[in-house]
């Protein structure tokens, strides 16, 4: 389960990172179609570290997960 975390959370980090390079680039770019795009890559730059938040909550909720809990019962 650890290497599948990983993997999720690797590929979360590259896809956080593409997003980031993108919005530069758009926003660089002096087109008036970029300003659509410039504007949805700011908003999935947002959406989906909070979308990966929400998910881990849930799974941890949902799972019992006690490993952020400390041994003092």
């Amino acid at each position: 389960m650890k290497k599948i975390k990983r993997i999720i959370a690797l590929s979360g980090a590259v896809l956080l990172a593409g997003m980031y390079i993108s919005t530069f680039v758009f926003a660089l770019l002096d087109r008036s179609e970029t300003m659509g795009l410039l504007k949805a890559s700011i908003v999935c730059t947002v959406i989906l570290p909070v979308l990966l938040y929400a998910y881990t909550l849930v799974y941890k909720i949902t799972k019992g997960d006690d490993s952020g809990r400390g041994d003092s019962a």
